[in-house]
């Protein structure tokens, strides 16, 4: 046998073992792989679709994503995701914003509470204020578009009197409030509007119907209680107090502490309505005899 048939059956037979060890390898210890391959693209072409179909169920999934968010967005009440401590200091304080002068409140947090569904702060307000100014705030809280509500309160009447001596009849208050937010937003919308948290003012509960306090007489009015009258004229009456000053006075006018109702020319009478701290008094001036004839 010559040289070169002899390389020729050693070439050819390293090319068999080469083939015979690649099959074993391929088909002996890849064959679970190929096969898992093999599922994966028969899944992929099972499940194929065209860029359209797929672009119009994306489309259908944004639109009942939309319907589902407005729905939400027009119930009354909705439970914000992963809410800051701080977000309740800003809303007290846009709530308080317009209260009167001598009206506060203070603002402590409490503690955290988790449950399965949602989770709420707790926070003390306190203070003291003006009926109308401590409604409002209750008012903002229990009608505010994410969910608050008022646990406890408890409420006690103030009177203060100013260095003028006008007093003020003010309402000393603690809410403990719970602020609920979610870990998930199921309970939210995406856009969120304010409900209305102003209301209409309210008749003041607190105000006292008889007072120990009655306002001075600051704006120098008519004390009609040591006032004469002096005379009637068209234009309306002449009264003076017991200073000796005169005043000139048609029917509504004010005087200190109410106001004149009646000037009844045919029996020379000029009539007074006051409210001595909740008691109303009506007084009647009349022109002397004497001064008629």
């Amino acid at each position: 046998m010559d040289r070169k048939l002899k390389n020729t059956i050693i070439l050819i037979g390293i090319l068999i073992l080469i083939v015979v060890i690649g099959g074993i390898f391929t088909f002996v210890f890849q064959k679970g792989e190929i096969d898992n391959r093999k599922d994966t693209v028969s899944t992929l072409n099972r499940n194929a679709h065209n860029t359209e179909e797929l672009m119009e169920q994306l489309n259908t999934l944004k639109r009942r994503a939309a319907e589902l968010d407005s729905i939400l967005a027009l119930r009354k009440f909705n439970i914000p995701v992963d809410l800051l401590q701080s977000s309740f200091y800003n809303f007290v304080n846009k709530v308080s914003f317009n209260f009167a002068a001598r009206s506060f409140v203070n603002i402590e947090y409490e503690d955290v509470v988790l449950q399965e569904h949602f989770n709420f702060y707790t926070y003390r307000l306190s203070g003291t204020a003006y009926f109308n100014d401590v409604y409002k705030l209750i008012y903002g809280i229990e009608q505010s578009k994410e969910l608050k509500k008022i646990l406890t309160c408890g409420f006690d009447n103030f009177v203060e009197v100013d260095e003028d001596g006008i007093p003020h009849y003010l309402v000393k208050y603690s809410l403990n409030v719970a602020i609920y937010f979610s870990s998930n937003n199921q309970f939210a919308s995406s856009i969120s509007k304010e409900n209305k948290i102003t209301p209409n003012p309210i008749y003041d509960i607190f105000y006292p119907l008889i007072r120990n306090e009655i306002p001075p007489n600051l704006d120098n009015l008519l004390d009609v209680q040591t006032a004469q009258l002096l005379a009637l004229i068209p234009e309306g009456a002449f009264v003076a107090d017991s200073q000796g000053s005169t005043f000139l006075l048609w029917e509504g006018d004010r005087v200190y502490l109410g106001y004149l109702t009646e000037i009844d020319y045919e029996l020379n009478e000029v009539h007074f309505v006051l409210n001595k701290g909740g008691i109303i008094e009506k007084i009647t001036l009349t022109l002397e005899k004497e001064k008629l004839e």
